[in-house]
């Protein structure tokens, strides 16, 4: 079958790889369209120390049931999944925040992900899909289910309700943009994205209907928002978010393009700040993302680009040299 293989640093390569096996409790699936990552880049890159050449990454997707070894699913059924494959047995996967799980292994980084024609997973990690629902949309269920499981999160901790916030998102990929989409559904009126890209103000500008700008060009307002969310991580975003926030205020920190960095800690204590960070999503946020992508909460993601698996080798460079106006490109495998 065809694969994207990450081969080395910087280099992706379409190669015939054999096809999956399963094992009991699995499904055998056809992809019909599965998303570049912000951490597939990161793994393009080199660097993810996880994620080794040699490995066909992706881990969000659509698809169809090929083969089941479990009767939770039977051949036909469109699905996305939980690329997290969690032990069900721990701590916490048995109070619901199966994100945390302590023995979790995940497609795309410790086994062959979603950028080929076939793959095999647990029957445990996947969400059926409504007919009513496209295939294209269906594969950003994992992307989304990242920012509405941090907006929930977000929202515990803000003094008052979300819609009266002044917001800030810093980065406008797809972590950014499905954040602002969502936020805009949450009834956000006042919501500013920092993006350096112009290619993706513009997107931002016309999908969202907020108010990107340029963080270069135009220094971000310190202590004004009670709401920030980083959805970069680099050393300059969380310093500009710990400066942004307003007294009081809460900052969701979920990008991790860098490593371990000093914030101001002086101002997060002193000015009460809520910083708080997130990992991915539970089951019940992806069941949560399906409902609301079939309900148009995200907008109708015309803004998302569509290329084929055999293109995935340009489009990884085009993302990487900033050709694109669109956050997310879904790569779709032919049969």
């Amino acid at each position: 079958m065809q694969s994207l293989v990450y081969t080395q640093p910087n280099e992706v390569q379409l190669q015939e790889r054999a096809e999956p096996t399963m094992a009991d409790g699995e499904v055998l699936l056809r992809i019909e369209a599965a998303g570049i990552c912000g951490s597939d880049m990161h793994a393009y890159h080199g660097h993810d120390p996880r994620r080794k050449p040699g490995l066909v990454l992706g881990h969000e997707f659509a698809a169809t049931v090929l083969q089941s070894a479990t009767p939770l699913w039977h051949v036909g059924q469109r699905v996305t999944g939980n690329p997290l494959i969690t032990c069900g047995r721990c701590d916490y996967c048995l109070q619901g925040r199966d994100n945390l799980c302590v023995n979790r292994t995940m497609v795309g980084m410790s086994r062959p992900g979603a950028f080929a024609q076939q793959m095999s997973i647990p029957g445990q990690c996947l969400i059926a899909l409504p007919d009513t629902l496209d295939t294209v949309a269906g594969a950003l269920t994992e992307p989304a289910a990242t920012a509405l499981h941090a907006i929930n999160l977000s929202m515990r901790a803000l003094a008052r309700p979300l819609p009266e916030c002044r917001v800030l998102v810093i980065g406008g990929g797809a972590i950014g943009m499905l954040s602002a989409l969502l936020l805009k559904n949450y009834g956000v009126a006042q919501l500013q994205v920092a993006e350096v890209n112009a290619l993706r103000r513009a997107s931002l500008e016309r999908h969202a209907s907020c108010v990107p700008f340029d963080p270069r060009e135009h220094a971000v307002p310190e202590g004004e928002f009670e709401f920030v969310i980083d959805a970069v991580g680099s050393v300059v975003t969380r310093q500009s978010a710990i400066a942004a926030v307003a007294p009081g205020g809460v900052v969701m920190h979920i990008g991790l393009q860098d490593w371990a960095s000093e914030i101001d800690m002086r101002k997060l204590t002193l000015a009460e700040i809520t910083l708080l960070g997130t990992y991915t999503y539970s089951m019940a946020d992806l069941r949560a993302t399906v409902a609301a992508l079939a309900r148009g909460a995200f907008g109708d993601l015309s803004w998302v680009e569509r290329r084929s698996l055999a293109d995935g080798a340009q489009a990884f460079d085009d993302l990487h040299q900033g050709r694109t106006a669109s956050a997310k490109v879904v790569l779709e495998p032919t049969h």
